[in-house]
């Protein structure tokens, strides 16, 4: 099997001097709202103006198709075979990253479980291929998929940063931690981030996040950023029912808000310094 990167035609005819920032979206187990999170940061890029890509990196249970509610044409597992290019695996949402708030998509094969068994040597040159696609891009998400398996390994260590996302639970936290730990040790030159989900209010998420920033203090002996802390709100499981951006459905929404601080926060680079209000 082989892929390789074709120059970039017209859709992306703005040059670039710097490859886009690449940020991997990573949760130790799954459930966390990881994909959500994802697309939710695609779309808030795109509506400040950044031309935004988001890779489908979930090698075993992809699904950022099916949250966006979009059949694309082509994906991963095609390029990986070798029958299209990296290029024109793309699908455009909100008609693509040329257009205002949209942005482009490099879909994962859905729910077929056909890229978990990849071998390590194309997960590896998935991993490569990502460095000259973001000179097309401003930002380059990557959603990989849970836990803390070496493909999964692979293409976070081609990112810049890691944005974990986690909650409450204590699996989560616990999950979340052991990311942390294995991410330090396979790909030291990462960032990683904390990213708190469904928090029932800031305190409780700030309680969290500290958990997480302590224990990696302790025994890893650094501290990640804090990313940002999105609070509960229903109006994510409508816009997921709807298989749309909650930034389509209510941008004024509070987790779009809250999403919105996160993808500024990563641009300026920390959110350690946001003020936590007691709600």
């Amino acid at each position: 099997m082989n892929f390789a990167l074709r120059k970039p035609e017209t859709r992306t005819a703005r040059p670039r001097i710097e490859p886009a920032s690449v940020i991997a979206i990573a949760s130790g187990k799954g459930g966390v709202g990881k994909t959500w999170l994802s697309t939710t940061l695609a779309a808030t890029f795109a509506k400040m103006g950044k031309r935004t890509l988001l890779v489908d990196g979930d090698l075993g249970l992809a699904n950022v198709d099916v949250q966006l509610g979009v059949a694309p044409e082509t994906d991963l597992a095609a390029v990986i075979a070798g029958w299209v290019e990296l290029e024109d695996a793309v699908t455009p949402i909100m008609g693509g990253s040329a257009a205002p708030g949209g942005f482009d998509v490099l879909p994962g094969r859905s729910g077929s479980g056909a890229l978990a068994g990849l071998p390590a040597e194309e997960a590896s040159r998935l991993a490569a291929s990502l460095t000259p696609l973001a000179l097309q891009y401003d930002i380059v998400l990557v959603d990989l998929g849970a836990g803390i398996e070496e493909n999964v390994m692979r293409l976070a260590r081609a990112c810049d940063r890691c944005v974990i996302v986690a909650n409450d639970e204590p699996t989560s936290m616990t999950d979340a931690y052991a990311f942390i730990k294995v991410l330090r040790g396979y790909a030291p030159s990462v960032q990683p981030w904390i990213a708190i989900n469904i928090a029932d209010t800031r305190v409780a998420g700030r309680r969290t996040y500290e958990a997480l920033a302590r224990a990696s203090q302790t025994f890893l002996g650094f501290r990640p950023p804090l990313a940002g802390i999105i609070l509960r709100d229903l109006k994510v499981r409508e816009a997921i029912r709807q298989q749309k951006t909650i930034v389509q459905i209510d941008p004024n929404a509070q987790a779009a808000l809250d999403a919105a601080q996160i993808a500024e926060a990563l641009l300026r680079g920390g959110a350690e310094g946001v003020s936590v209000a007691a709600n």
